[in-house]
């Protein structure tokens, strides 16, 4: 049985429990890091590195292992490894699928896990490999709820990421009001990695010290969330050729048809779940509980998108894009490209 994802308050408890060991000096023998937001993984990682390994003496202290092809002989010898010039040696090891060792070699991980030098620091990160923790394997198990702490880093919530985004445009000469963050993180997403390069972009653009909207919309590179939610404003709005061109925009950039389709899908089933808010007198506060949203902003263009549809007509697309994703993942030699300039088409229609 596979442990459940943490929620973002365990994550940040366990972020927490991290800053507090850095801060202590009194770091674990071993971690796990994992997780979506990678930004704030390797930030910690160096972190965490830099707490450990005086500047110059890295070639001797800091080893990174690839964990795909490690046999945990290998590991237990670098593990093992007495520092040189220094009081502490860091063990970095990627991609290591720890449950998914043949037995002989997950009973000599559990005897290493539960006898790290206190000289060694011992890293797991997963970034290509999903990280999932096999409850069934209860040695193993065991041994790391004793031995081992998981940190998951994931995205962060609104507030704090705002005050994230705040600090960086900070450090470009800029600032930013908290609505036109929202509109930010709405455009390019909430992980800091693909953050952190919009917000250098936007801060070489701007030229007043407070960020605006004009300015995000005018050099940011909006992910396909929030593309596809043009498309459809723009379909409600009844401004067909716009949406079109968003659309035709989208496969120009070699964007899979599939993919455009089930965000147009998700956006279909909450616009469709805004017009039945409004139908019941339910609030935009409603729809972020309902989505899980992690802020209103999104929540308050759906109501106003909603407005200008009734019932039926979300019923017919969702009802449509239900149909047609079924058609391209089951027609062979389907044009999905030209099937969705139709399903386009059909819903301006409509």
């Amino acid at each position: 049985m596979a442990k459940k994802q943490p929620s973002k308050a365990d994550a940040q408890k366990e972020l927490e429990r991290l800053k507090a060991d850095i801060k202590s000096g009194t770091l674990k023998n071993a971690y796990i890091f994992y997780g979506e937001e990678t930004y704030l993984r390797q930030q910690y990682q160096d972190i965490v590195k830099s707490s450990l390994i005086p500047a110059g003496f890295e070639e001797f202290n800091y080893h990174r292992l690839d964990g795909k092809t490690l046999t945990v002989e290998e590991l237990t010898e670098t593990v093992e490894a007495m520092p040189m010039m220094a009081e502490h040696t860091l063990v970095v090891v990627t991609d290591m699928d720890l449950f998914g060792l043949e037995e002989g070699q997950r009973q000599a991980l559990t005897d290493l896990l539960s006898d790290i030098p206190p000289y060694c620091t011992l890293l797991f990160v997963y970034d290509q490999l999903e990280y999932r923790r096999n409850n069934t394997m209860k040695k193993l198990t065991a041994v790391m709820d004793s031995y081992v702490r998981e940190v998951p880093f994931v995205q962060q919530g609104q507030q704090q990421l705002y005050k994230w985004i705040r600090k960086h445009f900070q450090a470009t000469g800029h600032d930013i009001d908290p609505t036109v963050a929202e509109h930010l993180t709405f455009t390019c997403g909430t992980l800091m990695t693909s953050l952190a390069t919009e917000i250098e972009k936007i801060g070489a653009y701007a030229k007043e010290q407070n960020i605006t909207v004009a300015d995000i919309e005018a050099v940011a590179d909006p992910v396909l969330n929030a593309r596809v939610f043009d498309m459809t404003n723009q379909l409600t709005n009844r401004d067909f050729d716009a949406a079109a061109q968003i659309l035709g925009e989208l496969l120009q950039m070699q964007t899979e048809p599939i993919l455009i389709l089930a965000a147009e899908g998700k956006e279909l089933r909450r616009l469709y779940t805004a017009r039945l808010a409004l139908d019941y007198g339910k609030d935009r506060f409603w729809l972020k509980q309902l989505w899980s949203m992690s802020s209103d902003y999104p929540a308050k263009l759906l109501m106003t998108a909603a407005k200008r549809v009734d019932r039926d007509w979300c019923s017919e697309a969702v009802r449509r894009c239900q149909l047609l994703d079924r058609r391209m993942k089951s027609e062979a030699g389907i044009d999905r490209s030209s099937e969705l300039k139709l399903f386009l088409m059909a819903l301006a229609q409509k």
